[in-house]
Protein backbone atom coordinates (compact mmCIF):
# COMPACT_ATOMS: atom_id res chain seq x y z
CA UNK A 1 0.00 0.00 0.00
CA UNK A 2 1.50 3.38 -1.40
CA UNK A 3 0.61 7.12 0.30
CA UNK A 4 -1.20 9.38 -1.36
CA UNK A 5 1.18 11.46 -3.73
CA UNK A 6 0.64 14.98 -1.78
CA UNK A 7 1.92 14.08 1.61
CA UNK A 8 4.06 11.49 0.49
CA UNK A 9 5.84 14.83 -1.12
CA UNK A 10 5.05 17.07 1.86
CA UNK A 11 7.12 14.05 4.11
CA UNK A 12 9.95 14.18 1.73
CA UNK A 13 10.19 17.79 1.75
CA UNK A 14 10.39 17.99 5.37
CA UNK A 15 13.16 14.84 5.74
CA UNK A 16 15.32 17.24 2.89
CA UNK A 17 14.77 20.32 4.74
CA UNK A 18 15.87 18.75 8.03
CA UNK A 19 18.93 17.59 6.69
CA UNK A 20 20.04 20.48 4.95
CA UNK A 21 20.77 21.82 7.85
CA UNK A 22 23.53 19.24 8.58
CA UNK A 23 25.37 19.27 5.25
CA UNK A 24 24.91 23.23 4.70
CA UNK A 25 27.37 24.98 7.20
CA UNK A 26 25.56 28.03 6.94
CA UNK A 27 22.20 26.01 8.65
CA UNK A 28 23.61 24.87 11.28
CA UNK A 29 22.51 26.80 13.62
CA UNK A 30 19.18 25.81 12.48
CA UNK A 31 19.02 22.31 13.51
CA UNK A 32 15.78 21.06 14.87
CA UNK A 33 17.23 17.16 15.15
CA UNK A 34 20.43 15.89 16.32
CA UNK A 35 20.91 12.40 14.89
CA UNK A 36 23.67 11.54 17.12
CA UNK A 37 21.06 11.32 19.99
CA UNK A 38 19.22 8.34 17.17
CA UNK A 39 20.66 5.53 19.20
CA UNK A 40 20.31 6.34 22.56
CA UNK A 41 16.04 6.39 21.79
CA UNK A 42 16.09 3.14 20.12
CA UNK A 43 18.94 1.69 22.56
CA UNK A 44 15.88 3.38 25.53
CA UNK A 45 19.08 4.13 27.85
CA UNK A 46 17.42 4.91 31.06
CA UNK A 47 18.40 8.99 31.73
CA UNK A 48 16.70 9.09 34.93
CA UNK A 49 15.91 13.29 35.43
CA UNK A 50 17.28 15.24 38.42
CA UNK A 51 15.80 17.37 41.02
CA UNK A 52 18.02 20.09 41.21
CA UNK A 53 19.91 19.98 37.80
CA UNK A 54 21.03 23.50 37.78
CA UNK A 55 22.74 22.94 41.80
CA UNK A 56 24.25 19.71 40.24
CA UNK A 57 25.21 21.21 37.04
CA UNK A 58 27.16 23.93 38.90
CA UNK A 59 28.83 21.40 41.21
CA UNK A 60 29.74 19.38 37.98
CA UNK A 61 31.39 21.92 35.87
CA UNK A 62 33.54 23.49 38.91
CA UNK A 63 34.34 20.56 41.89
CA UNK A 64 36.83 22.36 42.83
CA UNK A 65 35.08 25.42 43.88
CA UNK A 66 32.09 23.58 45.06
CA UNK A 67 32.53 25.60 48.40
CA UNK A 68 33.94 28.99 47.02
CA UNK A 69 32.12 29.57 43.87
CA UNK A 70 34.37 31.74 41.33
CA UNK A 71 32.53 35.06 39.56
CA UNK A 72 34.95 36.20 37.05
CA UNK A 73 34.36 40.33 37.29
CA UNK A 74 36.76 42.60 36.99
CA UNK A 75 36.32 46.26 37.79
CA UNK A 76 39.85 47.36 39.18
CA UNK A 77 38.79 51.24 37.90
CA UNK A 78 35.63 50.36 40.62
CA UNK A 79 33.86 51.82 37.45
CA UNK A 80 30.41 49.63 39.52
CA UNK A 81 31.08 52.29 42.01
CA UNK A 82 28.16 54.43 40.61
CA UNK A 83 25.56 51.65 40.17
CA UNK A 84 26.39 50.02 43.76
CA UNK A 85 25.96 53.92 45.05
CA UNK A 86 22.42 53.41 43.68
CA UNK A 87 22.06 49.84 44.76
CA UNK A 88 23.38 51.37 48.80
CA UNK A 89 20.46 53.85 48.36
CA UNK A 90 17.47 51.66 47.30
CA UNK A 91 18.60 49.33 49.91
CA UNK A 92 18.06 51.66 52.41
CA UNK A 93 14.79 52.11 51.59
CA UNK A 94 14.27 55.74 50.70
CA UNK A 95 11.41 56.95 48.84
CA UNK A 96 11.73 56.78 45.40
CA UNK A 97 15.52 55.36 45.52
CA UNK A 98 15.92 52.93 42.47
CA UNK A 99 18.84 51.12 40.91
CA UNK A 100 17.91 51.11 37.07
CA UNK A 101 19.13 48.54 34.81
CA UNK A 102 19.91 48.27 30.86
CA UNK A 103 20.62 44.76 29.77
CA UNK A 104 21.18 44.88 25.94
CA UNK A 105 22.02 41.33 24.17
CA UNK A 106 20.84 38.86 21.68
CA UNK A 107 18.46 36.10 21.36
CA UNK A 108 18.34 34.57 24.88
CA UNK A 109 17.63 38.03 26.00
CA UNK A 110 14.55 38.12 24.08
CA UNK A 111 12.41 36.08 26.00
CA UNK A 112 14.01 37.37 28.89
CA UNK A 113 16.00 34.67 29.91
CA UNK A 114 19.14 34.67 32.12
CA UNK A 115 17.60 38.84 32.41
CA UNK A 116 14.58 37.37 34.46
CA UNK A 117 16.06 35.77 36.69
CA UNK A 118 19.06 38.11 37.48
CA UNK A 119 16.10 40.35 37.76
CA UNK A 120 14.17 38.69 40.06
CA UNK A 121 17.37 37.91 42.38
CA UNK A 122 18.30 41.60 42.35
CA UNK A 123 14.68 42.76 42.88
CA UNK A 124 14.92 40.04 45.99
CA UNK A 125 17.38 41.37 47.50
CA UNK A 126 16.69 44.98 47.07
CA UNK A 127 13.29 45.89 46.24
CA UNK A 128 10.68 45.70 43.21
CA UNK A 129 11.13 48.69 41.78
CA UNK A 130 8.55 47.54 38.98
CA UNK A 131 9.09 45.38 35.92
CA UNK A 132 10.88 47.78 33.32
CA UNK A 133 10.51 48.60 29.71
CA UNK A 134 8.65 45.96 27.12
CA UNK A 135 8.07 46.10 23.71
CA UNK A 136 4.54 46.97 21.79
CA UNK A 137 3.92 43.12 20.45
CA UNK A 138 6.14 40.44 19.51
CA UNK A 139 8.25 40.80 16.76
CA UNK A 140 9.31 37.37 17.20
CA UNK A 141 7.06 34.21 18.21
CA UNK A 142 9.35 33.68 21.06
CA UNK A 143 9.51 36.88 22.32
CA UNK A 144 8.69 37.17 26.45
CA UNK A 145 8.86 38.52 29.10
CA UNK A 146 8.67 37.18 33.40
CA UNK A 147 5.71 38.86 34.34
CA UNK A 148 4.48 41.07 31.50
CA UNK A 149 2.53 39.08 29.07
CA UNK A 150 3.01 40.92 25.41
CA UNK A 151 0.63 40.46 22.49
CA UNK A 152 -0.76 42.40 19.86
CA UNK A 153 -1.71 43.36 16.03
CA UNK A 154 -2.24 45.32 13.48
CA UNK A 155 1.26 46.70 13.59
CA UNK A 156 4.32 46.50 10.54
CA UNK A 157 7.19 45.40 13.13
CA UNK A 158 10.46 46.82 11.93
CA UNK A 159 13.62 44.85 14.31
CA UNK A 160 16.48 47.41 13.97
CA UNK A 161 18.72 44.84 12.35
CA UNK A 162 15.84 43.73 9.60
CA UNK A 163 14.39 46.84 8.94
CA UNK A 164 13.04 48.30 5.36
CA UNK A 165 13.27 52.08 7.34
CA UNK A 166 17.22 53.42 7.40
CA UNK A 167 16.18 55.80 9.72
CA UNK A 168 18.17 54.05 13.20
CA UNK A 169 14.81 55.23 15.13
CA UNK A 170 14.14 52.13 17.26
CA UNK A 171 13.56 53.55 20.66
CA UNK A 172 15.54 51.72 23.50
CA UNK A 173 14.53 48.00 22.94
CA UNK A 174 15.70 47.94 19.04
CA UNK A 175 11.90 47.62 17.82
CA UNK A 176 10.06 50.31 16.07
CA UNK A 177 5.80 49.34 15.86
CA UNK A 178 3.96 51.26 12.79
CA UNK A 179 0.48 51.12 12.47
CA UNK A 180 -2.52 52.90 11.82
CA UNK A 181 -6.36 53.05 13.57
CA UNK A 182 -7.18 49.99 15.20
CA UNK A 183 -3.56 48.30 15.56
CA UNK A 184 -3.40 47.32 19.35
CA UNK A 185 -0.88 46.70 21.78
CA UNK A 186 -1.50 44.78 25.11
CA UNK A 187 0.41 43.89 28.28
CA UNK A 188 -1.73 41.73 31.17
CA UNK A 189 0.88 42.46 34.42
CA UNK A 190 1.12 39.84 36.82
CA UNK A 191 0.78 42.21 39.45
CA UNK A 192 -0.08 45.76 40.55
CA UNK A 193 2.11 48.52 39.35
CA UNK A 194 2.05 52.26 40.01
CA UNK A 195 2.38 53.71 36.44
CA UNK A 196 3.03 53.01 32.88
CA UNK A 197 4.65 55.39 30.01
CA UNK A 198 4.43 54.51 26.66
CA UNK A 199 7.52 55.39 24.65
CA UNK A 200 6.40 56.92 20.89
CA UNK A 201 8.00 58.59 17.72
CA UNK A 202 7.01 62.42 17.56
CA UNK A 203 6.33 63.29 13.75
CA UNK A 204 5.03 65.40 11.32
CA UNK A 205 1.82 63.92 10.28
CA UNK A 206 1.56 61.77 13.98
CA UNK A 207 -1.90 60.29 14.64
CA UNK A 208 -3.24 59.44 17.99
CA UNK A 209 -3.53 56.80 20.26
CA UNK A 210 -5.57 55.91 23.14
CA UNK A 211 -4.18 54.04 26.25
CA UNK A 212 -6.56 51.98 28.45
CA UNK A 213 -5.72 50.10 31.83
CA UNK A 214 -8.69 47.37 31.72
CA UNK A 215 -11.72 48.79 30.37
CA UNK A 216 -10.83 52.43 31.72
CA UNK A 217 -9.87 55.30 29.43
CA UNK A 218 -6.82 56.42 30.74
CA UNK A 219 -6.23 59.29 28.37
CA UNK A 220 -5.13 60.03 24.58
CA UNK A 221 -1.63 60.75 23.28
CA UNK A 222 -1.14 62.79 19.74
CA UNK A 223 2.22 62.07 18.53
CA UNK A 224 2.32 65.24 15.99
CA UNK A 225 5.26 67.07 16.13
CA UNK A 226 7.08 69.54 14.28
CA UNK A 227 10.11 66.76 13.62
CA UNK A 228 11.03 63.19 14.39
CA UNK A 229 11.90 62.78 18.02
CA UNK A 230 11.52 60.74 21.06
CA UNK A 231 8.09 61.20 22.71
CA UNK A 232 7.07 59.65 26.59
CA UNK A 233 3.36 59.56 28.01
CA UNK A 234 3.22 58.87 31.35
CA UNK A 235 -0.23 57.90 33.04
CA UNK A 236 -1.22 56.76 36.69
CA UNK A 237 -2.42 52.80 37.01
CA UNK A 238 -5.66 51.77 39.08
CA UNK A 239 -4.56 49.66 41.65
CA UNK A 240 -6.28 46.44 40.12
CA UNK A 241 -4.77 47.21 36.88
CA UNK A 242 -3.66 43.91 35.27
CA UNK A 243 -3.99 44.73 31.24
CA UNK A 244 -2.68 47.63 30.10
CA UNK A 245 -3.40 48.68 26.57
CA UNK A 246 -2.86 51.07 23.81
CA UNK A 247 -4.71 51.39 20.29
CA UNK A 248 -3.71 53.13 17.67
CA UNK A 249 -6.95 55.51 16.70
CA UNK A 250 -5.84 58.30 13.65
CA UNK A 251 -2.85 56.93 11.90
CA UNK A 252 0.11 57.20 11.05
CA UNK A 253 1.64 56.32 14.68
CA UNK A 254 4.97 54.74 15.52
CA UNK A 255 5.50 53.40 19.11
CA UNK A 256 8.61 51.91 20.77
CA UNK A 257 7.29 50.22 23.71
CA UNK A 258 5.48 50.25 27.65
CA UNK A 259 7.30 50.37 30.73
CA UNK A 260 5.95 49.71 33.79
CA UNK A 261 7.43 50.77 37.44
CA UNK A 262 5.97 50.77 40.94
CA UNK A 263 6.40 53.73 44.18
CA UNK A 264 8.11 51.41 45.96
CA UNK A 265 12.08 51.55 46.25
CA UNK A 266 14.04 48.94 44.85
CA UNK A 267 15.65 47.80 40.90
CA UNK A 268 14.29 48.17 37.65
CA UNK A 269 15.85 45.60 35.12
CA UNK A 270 14.69 46.80 31.21
CA UNK A 271 15.44 43.55 29.52
CA UNK A 272 16.47 44.58 25.60
CA UNK A 273 16.91 41.58 23.48
CA UNK A 274 17.04 41.74 19.67
CA UNK A 275 17.33 38.31 17.88
CA UNK A 276 19.69 38.11 15.93
CA UNK A 277 21.65 41.10 17.41
CA UNK A 278 25.79 41.85 17.24
CA UNK A 279 27.80 44.85 18.13
CA UNK A 280 26.93 46.68 15.14
CA UNK A 281 23.72 46.89 16.45
CA UNK A 282 24.47 49.59 18.76
CA UNK A 283 27.69 50.86 17.25
CA UNK A 284 25.98 51.57 13.98
CA UNK A 285 22.18 50.48 13.01
CA UNK A 286 20.83 52.67 16.19
CA UNK A 287 20.64 56.74 15.16
CA UNK A 288 22.94 57.91 18.30
CA UNK A 289 21.41 61.18 18.47
CA UNK A 290 18.08 59.06 18.90
CA UNK A 291 19.52 56.47 20.83
CA UNK A 292 21.16 59.63 23.30
CA UNK A 293 17.79 60.65 23.69
CA UNK A 294 16.35 57.13 24.87
CA UNK A 295 19.47 56.73 27.06
CA UNK A 296 18.99 59.79 28.68
CA UNK A 297 15.20 59.50 29.64
CA UNK A 298 15.73 56.51 31.02
CA UNK A 299 18.42 57.16 32.87
CA UNK A 300 20.62 53.88 33.47
CA UNK A 301 22.94 53.54 36.24
CA UNK A 302 23.99 50.62 34.99
CA UNK A 303 24.72 49.43 31.18
CA UNK A 304 25.03 45.90 30.47
CA UNK A 305 26.31 45.28 26.91
CA UNK A 306 25.97 41.40 26.27
CA UNK A 307 27.12 40.35 22.32
CA UNK A 308 29.33 38.21 21.10
CA UNK A 309 27.53 34.41 20.81
CA UNK A 310 26.16 35.49 17.21
CA UNK A 311 29.72 36.83 15.36
CA UNK A 312 31.56 34.28 16.77
CA UNK A 313 31.25 32.33 13.79
CA UNK A 314 32.70 34.39 11.88
CA UNK A 315 36.15 34.43 12.58
CA UNK A 316 37.54 37.51 10.21
CA UNK A 317 34.55 39.84 12.00
CA UNK A 318 35.80 38.64 15.56
CA UNK A 319 39.35 39.31 14.62
CA UNK A 320 39.43 42.36 12.70
CA UNK A 321 36.17 44.65 13.50
CA UNK A 322 34.49 43.21 17.12
CA UNK A 323 36.79 45.28 18.95
CA UNK A 324 36.25 48.50 16.86
CA UNK A 325 32.46 48.15 17.23
CA UNK A 326 32.81 47.73 20.82
CA UNK A 327 34.61 50.59 21.65
CA UNK A 328 32.53 52.72 19.87
CA UNK A 329 29.44 51.69 22.01
CA UNK A 330 31.41 52.75 24.40
CA UNK A 331 32.06 56.14 23.33
CA UNK A 332 28.38 56.20 22.33
CA UNK A 333 27.47 55.46 26.13
CA UNK A 334 29.69 57.54 27.64
CA UNK A 335 28.43 60.64 25.48
CA UNK A 336 24.87 60.25 26.64
CA UNK A 337 25.26 58.83 29.90
CA UNK A 338 28.41 59.80 31.51
CA UNK A 339 27.09 58.94 35.12
CA UNK A 340 25.84 54.95 34.50
CA UNK A 341 28.48 52.21 34.83
CA UNK A 342 29.28 50.10 32.03
CA UNK A 343 29.71 46.26 32.24
CA UNK A 344 30.89 44.60 29.10
CA UNK A 345 29.45 41.09 29.60
CA UNK A 346 31.01 38.30 27.70
CA UNK A 347 28.99 35.81 25.16
CA UNK A 348 27.83 32.21 26.40
CA UNK A 349 30.28 28.99 25.46
CA UNK A 350 28.70 28.22 21.91
CA UNK A 351 29.03 24.84 21.09
CA UNK A 352 29.32 22.93 17.52
CA UNK A 353 29.85 19.47 16.57
CA UNK A 354 33.60 18.18 16.17
CA UNK A 355 34.77 15.74 13.82
CA UNK A 356 35.59 13.16 16.89
CA UNK A 357 31.43 13.53 17.70
CA UNK A 358 31.91 15.29 20.53
CA UNK A 359 30.71 18.83 21.11
CA UNK A 360 32.99 21.44 21.40
CA UNK A 361 33.41 25.49 21.62
CA UNK A 362 33.71 27.55 18.42
CA UNK A 363 36.97 28.38 18.44
CA UNK A 364 36.90 31.96 18.00
CA UNK A 365 34.85 32.18 21.42
CA UNK A 366 38.01 32.68 23.68
CA UNK A 367 39.73 35.32 21.54
CA UNK A 368 36.18 37.25 21.41
CA UNK A 369 36.25 36.79 25.13
CA UNK A 370 39.72 37.90 25.56
CA UNK A 371 39.30 40.87 23.35
CA UNK A 372 36.28 42.10 25.11
CA UNK A 373 38.13 42.05 28.52
CA UNK A 374 40.78 44.00 27.16
CA UNK A 375 38.59 46.79 25.45
CA UNK A 376 36.71 47.07 29.03
CA UNK A 377 39.90 47.26 30.61
CA UNK A 378 41.29 49.85 28.38
CA UNK A 379 37.98 52.14 28.57
CA UNK A 380 37.49 51.56 32.40
CA UNK A 381 34.89 49.58 32.19
CA UNK A 382 34.07 46.25 34.29
CA UNK A 383 33.74 43.06 32.69
CA UNK A 384 31.93 39.76 33.29
CA UNK A 385 33.41 36.42 31.90
CA UNK A 386 30.34 34.56 31.53
CA UNK A 387 32.21 31.76 29.18
CA UNK A 388 34.79 31.22 32.19
CA UNK A 389 32.05 31.47 34.86
CA UNK A 390 29.70 28.69 33.27
CA UNK A 391 32.53 26.68 33.12
CA UNK A 392 34.86 27.41 29.97
CA UNK A 393 35.92 25.27 27.00
CA UNK A 394 33.15 22.61 26.16
CA UNK A 395 30.13 23.79 28.67
CA UNK A 396 27.35 23.34 26.00
CA UNK A 397 28.37 19.75 25.41
CA UNK A 398 27.90 19.00 29.36
CA UNK A 399 24.92 21.10 29.25
CA UNK A 400 23.71 19.31 26.46
CA UNK A 401 24.49 15.61 27.90
CA UNK A 402 22.67 16.96 31.38
CA UNK A 403 19.12 15.14 32.43
CA UNK A 404 17.42 17.38 31.58
CA UNK A 405 19.24 19.51 29.02
CA UNK A 406 20.44 22.82 30.10
CA UNK A 407 20.89 23.67 26.27
CA UNK A 408 18.91 23.17 22.79
CA UNK A 409 20.32 20.97 19.85
CA UNK A 410 21.90 24.15 18.23
CA UNK A 411 24.53 24.09 21.24
CA UNK A 412 23.67 28.23 21.71
CA UNK A 413 20.41 28.47 23.05
CA UNK A 414 20.05 27.77 26.79
CA UNK A 415 17.03 26.41 28.12
CA UNK A 416 15.71 27.68 31.31
CA UNK A 417 17.89 25.88 33.56
CA UNK A 418 21.14 26.45 31.54
CA UNK A 419 19.50 30.62 31.60
CA UNK A 420 18.97 30.30 35.45
CA UNK A 421 22.66 29.50 35.96
CA UNK A 422 23.95 32.19 33.82
CA UNK A 423 21.55 34.81 35.74
CA UNK A 424 22.73 33.55 38.92
CA UNK A 425 26.13 33.80 38.38
CA UNK A 426 25.89 37.55 36.58
CA UNK A 427 23.44 38.58 40.53
CA UNK A 428 26.45 36.19 42.66
CA UNK A 429 29.27 38.20 40.69
CA UNK A 430 27.32 41.84 41.06
CA UNK A 431 26.41 40.99 44.70
CA UNK A 432 30.02 40.06 45.36
CA UNK A 433 31.22 43.39 43.86
CA UNK A 434 28.83 45.13 45.61
CA UNK A 435 29.60 43.92 49.31
CA UNK A 436 33.13 44.93 48.57
CA UNK A 437 31.57 48.37 47.61
CA UNK A 438 30.22 48.39 51.26
CA UNK A 439 33.44 47.65 52.57
CA UNK A 440 35.30 50.28 51.10
CA UNK A 441 32.62 52.33 52.50
CA UNK A 442 33.35 51.40 56.19
CA UNK A 443 36.75 51.73 56.12
CA UNK A 444 36.79 54.56 54.32
CA UNK A 445 34.02 56.10 56.87
CA UNK A 446 36.91 54.41 59.81
CA UNK A 447 39.90 55.79 58.02
CA UNK A 448 38.20 59.71 58.27
CA UNK A 449 36.98 58.90 61.76
CA UNK A 450 40.57 58.10 62.85
CA UNK A 451 41.96 61.50 61.74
Amino acid sequence: MSLPRYPTLTIVAFAGLMLLTDVVPALHSYKVMDWNTVPGVLNFIDRKPSATPEAEEQQRLRPDTARQAKYPLDDDEHDLDRFYQALHKAEGKGKGAEARILHYGDSPTTADLITSDARTLLQKQFGDAGHGFCLIAKPWAWYAHRGADVEGHGWTVDPVNQSTIKDGLFGLGGVSFRGGPGATGRVKLSGPHARMEVAYLKQPGGGQLRVFAGEQDLGVVDTEGAKAQSGFASFALPADARQISVQAMSGPVRLFGMMFSKESPGVVYHSLGVNGAYVSVLAKFFNESHWREQLQHYRPHLVIVNYGTNESVYPQFVDYASEKELREIVRRLRAAVPEASILIMSPMDRGQRMATGEIGTVPAIPRLVAIQRRVAADLHCAFFNTFEAMGGMGTMGRWYAAEPRLVGADFIHPMPGGAKIVGSLLYQALLEGYNKYKLRLIQKKTMVAGK
